[in-house]
């Protein structure tokens, strides 16, 4: 138990996890930032207007957001910042109960995960908040 406890309380784990945590997130900033045309055409696909200076917010939010989590500094804002957009991006984009079956499965599987998504950050959020000093 020692041995499990030295491995998964050390540093380098938990930096591990929040990178795990921020991946879509950091991959889809470099994405949109890469492709912008391609942001644009995702906003437009959703109903989201005016599409690129959304965009940009997506962009600055999931790429900003994620180092925030990752650096520690504030972390608990950058967390709560991707939980919030996670609530909002998973009613856009997976509207489950409007769709017929097969595609309905795989949208509300989704839907369900980016739920513990949202749960995740809350708990960074949550524990860094309990960490602090102030």
């Amino acid at each position: 138990m020692d041995t499990v406890r030295q491995v998964f309380t050390a540093p380098w784990v938990r930096w591990l996890a929040l990178l795990g945590l921020c991946a879509a997130y950091l991959q889809g900033g470099f994405d949109k930032a890469t492709d912008f045309a391609a942001a644009i055409a995702e906003m437009n696909h959703f109903g989201l207007a005016p599409a690129a200076p959304l965009a940009i917010a997506v962009i600055v939010l999931e790429l900003g957001a994620s180092a925030l989590i990752l650096t520690g500094f504030y972390r608990w804002l950058g967390a709560l910042a991707l939980a919030g957009f996670t609530l909002f991006a998973t009613f856009t984009a997976n509207r489950f109960w409007e769709m017929a079956a097969p595609e309905r499965f795989m949208v509300a599987n989704s839907f369900f995960e980016h739920w513990g998504l949202i749960g995740g950050f809350v708990l960074v959020a949550w524990h860094d908040l309990q960490s602090r000093d102030d």
